[in-house]
């Protein structure tokens, strides 16, 4: 009998075990969100996307995982009213426990899932985390799991109506080579322009694409006393110059660390074939990164931090290309061979779309608004965005600082007039600004007159 009690008792005791293992409380670190948004990056650079569709492919998830911790937490509101065309997510069953960073993070990866072409790469990741959250507390987690998934396939309807599969099925761009202003395909690729129709993206705070139609370029002209000349030959003798002090120079490493081109070709011999690198927004995506974790952001000001960023990155693409392929400038490169020295090459490879204006400093000046007006002006930080890439950690006393640098490093790198760099960083922060003013998305911010 003794014995029979005694195994039953050893039983009882296993069974208490794996009970509380099985409810072993799950902790959600902001660590687990940049991971997440890592493996998005690596995946893009993998699947080589252009600038542009890398910024809605961080713009989406961002949203979905947003809407999920502003539902639990009154520091964040919605943007449902907010953003185009954004409904309200469907609310969690109110008899079930649902773990809100847990449902985030699941529709996030979710959606990253169906936005890139390497699921198999995201499903990795993602059946990692299951499976420690499973573990952990099977049942927390499949109601949590059920409801991001509810949440993505909301905010994956809303997606699927912003115009991008209709631009997947409209012509290329036409080159026209009888006119001397317009973009020429460059070497050594020679690729179409690529995302022509990028101005048609459905915004996600702009009111429309042209709305920050900047100014003109000057006036074409190869007279040497025209102010286009000018700029195009302050463009050669910025390389000369750079040239001369080899590649140690400073203009040379500025060029470099902010190259963020996907499209980079190298020829060996019969071969070519693509380095993989970051795009624009992935770089400010992964100072968002840093400037997180430098404050030590909670989860949820992570998920907002990155949101943010991300829209105002994504409508400053929106925002560049309808300009881009409005003026339709010709690039450097090509009058530089034409009418200056036919053996010049810039220091950066050329990118594959229109001149004017120049998208990193579009991008890099509606970005630097939003990181200022989540983390404040002046902030330092030291951006290591690129040593994955074999460049070094540059310093900045604040976003400003990064989005001035990222815009002269075009001219440095051989690729944009000077107009370019300075009236697109001009843009994209006037577009940012426009978009911290728009949206509401914390507690502290004056509730606009027409809200409930």
């Amino acid at each position: 009998m003794k014995k029979v009690l005694l195994f039953f008792g050893g039983m009882l005791l296993v069974w208490s075990c794996e009970e509380t293992q099985k409810k072993e409380p799950i902790s959600i670190s902001p660590d687990a969100l940049h991971a997440a948004i890592d493996k998005v990056t690596e995946i893009m650079i993998h699947d080589i996307f252009s600038p542009p569709v890398a910024s809605r492919i961080f713009a989406y998830p961002n949203i979905a995982a947003y809407e999920i911790i502003a539902l639990q937490n009154d520091t964040y509101r919605t943007l449902s009213g907010q953003v185009t065309d954004l409904t309200p997510i469907p609310k969690p069953n109110v008899e079930q426990t649902i773990h809100y960073p847990m449902a985030a993070l699941v529709a996030h990866m979710e959606l990253s899932k169906q936005l890139i072409f390497s699921e198999q790469e995201m499903e990795h990741f993602r059946d990692s985390l299951y499976t420690s959250w499973e573990t952990k507390d099977a049942s927390l987690f499949n109601t949590s799991k059920t409801y991001g998934l509810q949440v993505a396939a909301h905010i994956a309807e809303w997606m699927k109506k912003d115009n991008y599969a209709q631009t997947r099925t409209m012509p290329q761009f036409t080159v026209r080579m009888e006119d001397e202003t317009r973009w020429q395909p460059t070497p050594p690729a020679y690729m179409a322009g690529i995302e022509p129709h990028w101005s048609k993206i459905r915004p996600f705070l702009i009111d429309s694409a042209a709305q920050f139609k900047p100014v003109p370029p000057p006036p074409f002209s190869m007279e040497k006393t025209a102010d286009f000349y000018k700029e195009l030959e302050e463009v050669y003798d910025i390389s000369k110059k750079i040239e001369k002090d080899g590649d140690a120079s400073e203009e040379i490493q500025i060029a470099q660390f902010w190259d963020c081109n996907p499209y980079v070709s190298v020829t060996r011999g019969h071969l070519m074939f693509a380095t993989k690198k970051i795009t624009p927004g992935a770089h400010w995506i992964g100072i968002t990164k840093i400037a997180a974790k430098k404050t030590d952001s909670d989860f949820d000001k992570t998920v907002y931090a990155y949101t943010k960023t991300s829209m105002a990155i994504a409508d400053a693409f929106i925002s560049c290309w309808d300009e881009k392929y409005r003026s339709n400038l010709i690039r450097p490169e090509t009058l530089i061979n034409q009418h200056i020295d036919e053996n010049w090459k810039p220091v950066l490879q050329t990118p594959p779309f229109p001149e004017y204006t120049s998208g990193h400093s579009v991008v890099s000046g509606a970005a630097s608004i939003a990181l200022t007006d989540i983390f404040g002006d002046g902030f330092q930080f030291d951006d290591d965005t690129e040593v994955p890439y074999g460049l070094p950690v540059r310093s900045f006393e604040s976003f400003e600082a990064a989005a001035d640098e990222a815009a002269i490093s075009r001219m440095y790198g051989g690729i944009h007039y000077r107009a370019a760099v300075e009236v697109g960083v001009e843009q994209g922060r006037n577009l940012g600004t426009y978009i911290m003013d728009k949206v509401q998305m914390t507690s502290k911010q004056p509730i606009a007159a027409n809200e409930n």
